[in-house]
């Protein structure tokens, strides 16, 4: 158990927990108490979640390692307790304040003077009850003055602790190292309601910002709201043909919206850039940057110029109205984490083959929304920059194609949330585009193929499946309803 000792300068040691077989060779445990030492006596005090059982004139269930020859279920006895006690183990620390975060079971500690892990960066108060061991007799009175409302909030949170920092080796190792980085450049380190709030300190990188104001993910907490304007950025990557080639009936369309602070078009053509006087004449600033390599991956790159919160991705053969943009944009600020926008797409398990699937179908639900027309938080082009591992940005750009996908994937996994699809429309392409050019990739045979590949791929290197699926879809207030057109606020919508 290392620890962190305070004298002078502070010491580079951490507070790690006692890791046990399960969590190393991912070994289920064995079902009954023989498992427990003998020298350990008492483990578990289990107060069960049944109807009537948390209250006052109900017993607690003190479950001991002693000779008795009967058996317990011990997993089903830990998931359905309320409390777990953790004693002192024989250095200090014991191994069942990991089974007991892993359980949802508020650890109830009795080991006076023990670091808890990572305690310089984690709230133990908002996830245990940290008991004295000199008062034992006093266990059943703590926990029985526990209301229900803290109950749930203590167990919501010793997931959210498990799943973010202890539920692997990697993560206990990979917070290690980002708690002593913390130290090391201490005027950039994480405000500690980064590292105890969703979706922890992992995924909120100081080297973006440390203002927790900066990140999509606090907003409620900090009783803010989003930004009010947003940047829309489109990726361009066939010349411009004429005035009235797709992108450019695009960003008049998107020019016409009252939330539209600039549009940036990333020119990752490679023909020259044109002269300004090809472009059309807009109310807001229209600026043209070539892309960081004129790869894939570089349309989530975050430019300097982006200076909005939000952050309106387009491909140049999306088809929008201005209703359409409004209205995303008013979604997306109620779910500022979330990618908010039309073409969704789905993830299924292809049982047949052992693999994961992608289907474009129309379905009765969604686990992607494709960033050819959707709102974000510019924060993602950071994390997708500075997260991703290098090999996966390589592939994206060697195929020219999946940057969607691995966005979609480096949000879900964030969040663990779905993403927002708003209005019932199908079709954001414009079908007249060359059927020679760049955009018109999604026609290539190969195309569908290689995004069945990066599903797989992607999911490897995440060591799980983050895509949530989702059946809701946002419409605007009296969408489609026998109504006068004039109490209806998007009304050009329902005539597209």
């Amino acid at each position: 158990m290392a620890r962190h000792k305070r004298w002078g300068d502070r010491a580079f040691t951490v507070a790690v927990p006692k890791l046990w077989n399960s969590l190393l060779f991912n070994v289920r445990s064995a079902t009954d108490l023989s498992t427990f030492k003998s020298s350990l006596k008492t483990y578990l005090f289990g107060l069960p979640q049944v109807p009537g059982c948390h209250s006052e004139e109900s017993p607690a269930a003190a479950i001991t390692s002693s000779g008795s020859s009967e058996k317990f279920d011990y997993q089903e006895l830990l998931h359905n307790s309320s409390f777990c006690l953790v004693p002192r183990g024989r250095r200090l620390g014991s191994f069942r304040f990991l089974e007991a975060l892993q359980a949802a079971c508020i650890p109830f500690i009795l080991s006076n003077g023990w670091e808890l892990p990572f305690s310089e960066v984690i709230d133990w108060r908002k996830a245990a009850i940290i008991g004295d061991e000199r008062l034992l007799l006093q266990v059943p009175s703590i926990t029985r003055s526990v209301g229900r409302d803290r109950i749930l909030a203590l167990r919501q949170q010793t997931q959210f602790l498990w799943d973010a920092y202890f539920s692997s080796v990697a993560k206990i190792v990979l917070t290690t190292l980002e708690i002593i980085q913390d130290r090391v450049d201490s005027h950039v380190s994480r405000n500690r309601l980064l590292w105890n709030s969703l979706p922890s300190g992992l995924y909120a990188l100081p080297q973006y910002s440390i203002d927790p104001a900066q990140f999509p993910f606090y907003y409620g907490i900090l009783g803010k709201s989003p930004s009010q304007q947003f940047t829309a950025v489109i990726h361009s990557v066939t010349p411009l043909q004429s005035q009235i080639s797709p992108v450019m009936k695009l960003i008049i369309a998107v020019a016409k919206s009252k939330f539209c602070a600039q549009i940036v078009v990333l020119w990752n053509c490679d023909k020259p850039l044109p002269p300004r006087n090809k472009w059309p004449s807009t109310s807001v600033p229209l600026t043209v940057v070539e892309g960081q390599t004129k790869m894939m991956s570089s349309r989530f790159f975050p430019y300097d110029v982006i200076l909005t919160d939000a952050v309106l991705s387009l491909d140049e053969d999306s088809v929008l109205s201005t209703n359409e943009v409004d209205f995303a944009f008013i979604v997306w600020q109620s779910f500022p984490d979330r990618i908010v926008g039309y073409p969704a797409r789905s993830h299924y398990w292809d049982s047949s083959r052992s693999r994961w699937g992608y289907t474009s179908k129309w379905t009765n639900d969604y686990s992607m929304v494709l960033t050819g027309a959707a709102f974000y938080h510019r924060y993602y082009h950071y994390l997708f920059t500075h997260y991703v591992p290098t090999s996966l940005l390589t592939m994206v750009d060697h195929m020219a194609n999946c940057e969607d996908i691995l966005m979609n994937f480096l949000v879900s996994a964030v969040t663990k949330q779905p993403p927002i699809k708003v209005t019932q429309k199908k079709q954001y392409k414009e079908t007249m585009m060359t059927q020679g050019s760049k955009a018109s990739r999604w026609a290539d045979p190969d195309h569908f193929a290689q995004r069945q590949t990066c599903m797989n791929t992607f999911s490897h290197w995440l060591g799980f499946m983050p895509l949530v699926h989702s059946q809701m879809r946002l419409d605007p207030v009296l969408f489609r309803d026998q109504v006068s057109i004039l109490r209806k606020k998007y009304r050009d919508i329902e005539r597209l």
